[in-house]
């Protein structure tokens, strides 16, 4: 703590938090911010109650124009003498209001105008959409209909203002009500519902008895009812207590009581929104909630208001002390001593503060930011981390830097022969890559002194190198307990690969015998997750002229090493890629593991479990590697059941095989919550192990 005012990454994490609380009003994340409202929007259509969810059927009603509609109707666009003969045969069933989603600012050519002023003067009581022309925000004017229909009829905007690449909330615009009386479309059809004039005041829009609270930009959150979660009628319009065929409106005598009676029991007393929505319309939006056609999004935003608009936004207040609240929780977290739980902490406080947020949107209604404080709590996590990983490692320098230019005698003899090698630069050739990496060394050198880490270190090191050393292999170097090393360079090789797995196989043998004498010794014991690749290398000396260093680098290099960390999502030591494998099939053992897709890479691999040199698996082992391929393949079938008790089957022969448990584990997730049919049975890693 003395040394406090030196810590630049803390004041650099307090300053990310600080910028975030301008950068949250102003909406700067609104992409991320969308997704986690996605997220949370799914589980309250799920979660809340159904009441509360559930869209009002008995006051709102669609009448859509699909491409069905436009095809047995016979030409498109509709005729607006025939958009007229809709509106007075809703009125005429009863309906309350009759809300048009067709922006007609522009002379029919028909000269159809004044026949649906005409119907719109006689039906009464309905509203035709406008459009305000908008620059930055700022309110230029307004697009009406031709003057003979905006004369016979009230008007209503339709403008809806994306957050991010969605749509999920009403802008009102207090100018447009102010100077012209002008409305969002469902403020308007609510207010003529209830023969009130809607007002609004910084924060607070009324129409009638409801209050909507809203945003520092004039919007309120539409709460979209959970009609959407029906996999088979994904749109509201297709719900039959809702939509109603256009065609239906068309073909209807007005004269025939019997006809009428059958719409006025599915229009009479609600607001009726008629909209296109077919293809050709492009009137679609992507919101958290999936695409909702325009015409639907407006009677979300009725059904919203008319339950009391439930969803409220974080004001300034909340949303900077949560933002500060969970920078000096996550601050305080890093000053834990054990690394383990200093992790555990931090990474409880990003599950906590979104388990919180969650529940804040599902069962309180209130929508706290969630992507700024995450983004600024995962930025300085690493900042944080990153700082204490350097101070760790210069504790540490003494010991990497005893072997940092370890060279195996075979890369010696070739530099005495061929000095140019000496240049800088490197050479492109196809090699064989190793990393290996001691499981919970932290854990490990924490618990013993310096000296005592030193001379495990110098125990360990010294075997593996010597095993490297003898299948002609070259250590690149050692990061504190980690060896990296390849075969094929300096010295041609031809079987690069098989050498590396030979070797691979070899040192696993001699952990076996150096944990039974660590463990006569009462001495933590040593396991080695070790990740083989085969593939283009750049080799060569790199560096100055004053220091260099002769080693590798490549997509294929970083391959290896991914590999070394993702034996521990299969409780697994030794793995190699498919490239290794067809390079060296007819000198080893495997059994396959998994087909993967790596961290930073798209394209799946399939990689396997290195066992021991041809022909050698024997024994129990022979029968654990049998029985696990049979599940394999029934979990490749997406038989998971069969496929589990196949793994289960294995792990009674050796309980402690890692890749059969894993298995168990997935196909038991796979059951609760099956993959897609299409499903490609590749694993995606998100860590790198």
């Amino acid at each position: 703590m003395k040394d406090l005012h030196k810590r630049f990454d803390i004041f650099i994490t307090i300053l990310i938090f600080c910028l975030m609380i301008p950068a949250e009003r102003m909406e700067i994340l609104s992409i991320m911010e969308n997704q986690t409202l996605s997220f949370r929007h799914l589980l309250r259509m799920s979660n809340a109650p159904a009441a509360e969810m559930a869209f009002p059927k008995d006051k709102v009603g669609i009448v859509y124009l699909d491409e069905e509609f436009f095809k047995e109707y016979g030409s498109f666009p509709l005729r607006r003498e025939d958009v007229g003969t809709m509106v007075e045969a809703l009125r005429k069933a009863g309906a309350a209001v009759v809300m048009v989603d067709m922006l007609m600012d522009f002379p029919s050519s028909y000269k159809e105008d004044p026949i649906i002023a005409e119907k719109l003067t006689n039906a009464g009581g309905n509203i035709m959409v406008s459009m305000l022309a908008l620059k930055k925000g700022a309110l230029q004017g307004i697009n009406y209909p031709t003057p003979v229909i905006k004369d016979a009829t009230i008007t209503a905007y339709s403008n809806h203002t994306k957050t991010g690449s969605m749509l999920n909330r009403l802008r009102v615009y207090p100018e447009a009500a102010a100077k012209l009386n002008e409305w969002p479309a469902s403020v308007k059809a609510i207010s003529l519902l209830l023969g009130q004039n809607p007002s609004i005041i910084p924060g607070e829009l009324t129409i009638g008895p409801y209050l909507v609270k809203l945003d520092q930009f004039n919007d309120f959150n539409i709460d979209f009812p959970n009609y959407s979660l029906d996999p088979a009628r994904p749109f509201l319009h297709r719900d039959p207590e809702v939509g109603i065929y256009g065609m239906e409106l068309l073909g209807l005598d007005l004269e025939d009581e019997d006809a009428l009676e059958e719409l006025r029991y599915r229009v009479e007393g609600k607001i009726i929104f008629l909209g296109d929505t077919s293809e050709v319309s492009h009137d679609i939006f992507d919101t958290i909630v999936g695409e909702v056609y325009g015409v639907e999004i407006m009677a979300d935003e009725v059904a919203t208001i008319l339950k009391g608009s439930p969803l409220v936004a974080a004001d300034y207040t909340q949303e900077t002390a949560q933002l500060l609240l969970f920078m000096v929780f996550l601050i305080g977290a890093h000053f834990i001593p054990h690394p383990v739980l200093r992790y555990l902490a931090a990474f409880g406080l990003l599950a906590g503060y979104v388990a919180i947020a969650t529940y804040a949107y599902i069962h309180w209604n209130l929508v706290l930011s969630m992507s700024y404080t995450l983004a600024a709590g995962l930025l300085g996590f690493l900042l944080i981390n990153v700082y204490l990983f350097i101070e760790e490692r210069k504790q540490k320098a003494f010991i990497t830097g005893a072997f940092g230019q370890y060279l195996s005698p075979a890369v010696i003899a070739a530099l005495v022969e061929d000095p140019t090698k000496l240049s800088l630069g490197g050479e492109r050739r196809v090699m064989t890559a190793y990393f290996s990496d001691v499981a919970g060394f932290s854990t490990i050198s924490e618990s013993l002194t310096p000296e005592e880490l030193v001379a495990l270190l110098n125990e360990y090191l010294t075997v593996m190198c010597s095993t490297i050393s003898n299948y002609d292999g070259t250590v690149d170097k050692f990061e504190g307990d980690a060896i990296i090393a390849f075969w094929g360079a300096p010295l041609e090789q031809p079987d690069h690969a098989i050498r590396c797995c030979h070797a691979t196989i070899e040192m696993q043998k001699q952990m076996v015998e150096m944990r039974k004498m660590l463990k006569e010794q009462g001495r933590p014991l040593l396991k080695v997750r070790m990740g083989v690749n085969t593939g283009p290398m750049v080799v060569g000396n790199m560096g100055s002229m004053s220091r260099m260093d002769y080693t590798m680098m490549g997509d294929s290099v970083n391959l290896a090493a991914r590999l070394e960390g993702a034996n521990k999502f299969y409780k697994n030591y030794s793995m190699i890629s498919e490239f290794t494998y067809a390079e060296a099939k007819d000198a080893i053992d495997v059994r396959e593991l998994d087909r993967i897709t790596v961290v930073g890479k798209d394209l799946p691999i399939t990689v396997y479990d290195l066992l021991d040199k041809k022909g050698m698996t024997t024994g129990a082992k022979a029968d654990v590697v049998a029985q696990y391929l049979k599940g394999l393949e029934k979990y490749k079938k997406m038989e998971f059941a069969a496929a589990k008790a196949e793994f289960e089957k294995a792990l009674a022969i050796d309980p402690n095989d890692g890749p059969s448990s894993v298995y168990v584990e997935r196909c038991q997730k796979f059951l609760l919550s099956p993959p897609p049919q299409d499903w490609d049975g590749v694993f995606r890693l998100t860590e790198k192990g």
